[in-house]
């Protein structure tokens, strides 16, 4: 969800980013270096918190990378992003590496913040609210990615500069600084969302941890309609998917194939992208550089 919130914020300037994949990977590499180096130095409280903003800083780096690949450069969008991807994997990978070599080592991560009351109501309270710190503000950060979105006027602005350039530049806005901003904040989300993965889900990273959400995420921003509600109500029927095959699985049938289940998550995510098409709001000057002076 992080992730995709970040994707819609930088498609909603008009820049496509599908780097995702790198990004994540980045920042949960940093976030989980970063979490892990507090604890050895014996500061076990601050050390998830030092992740989170490791990988965050991480994410909004390559933001920046791809910022200026794509809004200074001009150079083709999907291919910067595709070169963000193979970046962050090869990057990630060698680094651990170096670090860590093949050692399993795993950080401790933040416990779970039951909600006093709420989370004793039967069912529902424990799954809305039993969870830990980053659930809750995740879930806050929708509704101020709607109302930044919506409601402010920076939102219109970073709208306009994605619907029309040329004329958001006549108007007198600085379509460079928009993108960039737009782009880098974006990225950032995405790193925040490997450092989530890392540090407070797994405890732990791998070659590859993300396997797949960054792609995920960008089949997401199509189906949300480029909305932050949408995009929560697809995190969560994408999560809930993913759920699903790992309890199937539990269940021990040999019926099925471990494969086919492992394609549920994926095969719904292509599923709400053809759906989503169908009805595409996606901004006019997505993914196209803009040239001051040409329309």
């Amino acid at each position: 969800l992080l992730a995709v919130l970040g994707e819609i914020i930088a498609e909603r300037s008009g820049v496509m980013n599908l780097g995702l994949e790198g990004i994540m990977l980045v920042g949960g590499l940093a976030g989980f270096t970063a979490a892990f180096g507090v604890e050895q130095a014996g500061l076990l409280p601050l050390a998830p918190w030092v992740g989170l903003l490791s990988g965050l800083l991480a994410g909004a780096l390559m933001g920046l990378l791809m910022a200026v690949l794509t809004v200074s450069l001009r150079t083709d969008q999907v291919v910067a992003g595709v070169t963000l991807v193979l970046l962050g994997q090869g990057l990630t990978s060698f680094v651990y590496r170096r670090l860590f070599g093949s050692v399993g080592n795993r950080v401790q991560g933040i416990e779970s913040l039951p909600i006093p009351g709420l989370s004793k109501i039967p069912v529902l309270g424990e799954i809305l609210f039993n969870h830990n710190l980053m659930v809750y503000a995740t879930a806050l950060l929708v509704a101020m990615c709607w109302f930044g979105l919506f409601r402010t006027n920076w939102g219109l602005n970073l709208r306009a500069v994605g619907e029309n350039p040329a004329a958001a530049d006549t108007s007198g806005l600085n379509v460079t600084r928009i993108r960039y901003l737009g782009v880098v904040i974006g990225a950032a989300l995405a790193g925040l969302g490997g450092a989530v993965l890392t540090v407070v889900q797994l405890n732990l990273f791998t070659e590859g941890v993300t396997a797949g959400r960054g792609w995920i995420a960008i089949a997401l921003v199509v189906f949300s309609r480029w909305h932050p509600v949408w995009a929560l109500i697809g995190a969560v029927l994408f999560g809930m998917t993913d759920a699903l095959q790992f309890r199937i699985q539990t269940l021990g049938s040999q019926e099925m194939p471990y494969e086919l289940l492992l394609m549920l998550p994926y095969v719904l995510t292509l599923a709400v992208l053809l759906v989503g098409s169908q009805h595409s709001n996606a901004p006019k000057s997505l993914g196209v550089p803009y040239i001051k002076g040409e329309r």
